[in-house]
């Protein structure tokens, strides 16, 4: 057998058994529920068989974070260690480790481990310079999202892929769970509030896996590139959008665990409000709260936000203790704007302004018609009639590019 097949084989008999390991893992740690049909869930990044061959003698660049793993292993690693010549990571926000604040600006580094070049995509320059792209071959995003328009993974994804495209580099997804997929809502994205935080009209829960909405992004003709994307999608097995995801590796400093993740989309409207929802404590978008001595608040729980590098600096309300609601036994999934409502009418005749930030809000909800609809005092139900007809219209488009029924 030649040099080169046997190569091949040995990924390939490689693969059947890293499949078989992660399945035996993962039931035993409880890690990620069993699908209804009792299939095993393979992440696409488990399925090495379809890309490490294809990834041989290929220049390499990766988009990675701390959620990029097969297994045990950080994918980086794990593609070092199958001789696949890495020559660049991209940090989206957060870092490549995951360890840099909200918002805080991503330096480019070497990574002390491996000796890489770490280049950032998150600040001022959203993509590499050409000079950077030319020295690849392929590009791999696999990081895992949370299924929000406004978590910035996929716009860094976006963007990787308007620069894969200009530079006729592949472009590989490796596809992983949507821990709110099973949720479509919010209002659509109108052109005039496109930003970072919303690059595509899309609802604020999309219910779409990254790979999916990376076929939607070059179906709908979203690049703004007139080169064809070589698009390469490693989709997971076992895997379907109401299936329940506990995320193994925490997506984010704020996003510490599954209550988290499924208040996430309800609490971070009040980013653009004086409000605080817990930056700065052990239990960040658990919790809604502000000053104890306002009266501006709903509940009785009480917190005090405190400088915590990594996941709040200089967090809202910090060093002040505050009072308002403690979410972490709700069963809240989905967008609930009952929060938004009672807390907004809370606010009136106090002399503090509720919509503290409206150009974020409106960026965050991808319209200004939320914001007004709120301070016109219209009810959750007024509002929800106004996104259906484009929610409806979403749904019929989002069902060309879905890759699990």
């Amino acid at each position: 057998m030649a040099p080169t097949a046997k190569r091949i084989y040995g990924i390939l008999l490689l693969a059947i058994c890293l499949q078989l390991t992660t399945s035996g893992i993962q039931a035993r740690e409880g890690l990620i529920p069993e699908p209804s049909s009792n299939k095993p869930l393979t992440l696409g990044a488990e399925r090495i068989g379809q890309y490490l061959p294809a990834l041989a003698d290929k220049r390499v660049g990766v988009i990675v974070n701390q959620t990029s793993r097969v297994n045990n292993q950080h994918l980086v690693d794990f593609l070092l260690d199958n001789d696949i010549d890495i020559r660049f990571i991209f940090a989206p926000e957060h870092g490549f480790r995951g360890d840099y604040d909200a918002g805080a600006k991503v330096d480019s580094s070497v990574d002390s481990k491996t000796g890489i070049d770490i280049v950032s995509i998150y600040g001022s320059q959203k993509r590499p310079d050409d000079a950077i792209l030319q020295q690849l071959d392929v590009l791999i995003f696999d990081i895992q999202d949370v299924g929000l328009r406004f978590y910035t993974y996929i716009s860094s994804m976006h963007y990787m892929m308007e620069a894969a495209a200009d530079n006729q580099l592949q472009f590989w997804v490796f596809d992983r769970p949507n821990p709110n997929g099973a949720w479509i809502d919010g209002p659509i994205l109108e052109p005039e509030f496109t930003s970072f935080v919303g690059l595509h009209p899309i609802p604020v829960l999309h219910g779409l896996t990254v790979a999916e909405l990376a076929q939607m992004i070059v179906g709908e003709g979203w690049l703004k590139t007139d080169k064809r994307l070589d698009l390469k999608l490693v989709e997971m097995q076992g895997y379907h959008h109401q299936m329940p995801y506990a995320l193994p590796v925490k997506p984010s400093p704020n996003l510490p665990n599954s209550r988290s993740v499924a208040l996430y989309p309800s609490l971070c409207f009040f980013e653009a409000t004086p409000i605080s929802i817990g930056r700065g404590t052990p239990f960040p978008f658990q919790v809604i709260g502000f000053e104890k001595d306002s009266g501006a608040h709903i509940g009785k729980f009480t917190f005090t936000p405190k400088s915590t590098p990594g996941a709040a600096l200089y967090p809202k309300l910090q060093d002040t203790k505050l009072q308002g609601q403690d979410l972490r036994q709700s069963d809240v999934h989905g967008l609930q704007l009952s929060y938004l409502l009672e807390w907004h009418s809370t606010f009136k005749g106090k002399g503090i302004e509720f919509f503290q930030r409206p150009e974020f809000f409106d960026k965050l909800a991808g319209t200004n018609q939320l914001r007004m609809a709120i301070a016109a005092g219209k009810s959750e139900q007024q509002i929800r009639a106004s996104w259906e007809e484009s929610l409806t219209a979403y749904k019929q488009m989002r069902a060309k590019y879905l890759l699990y029924p």
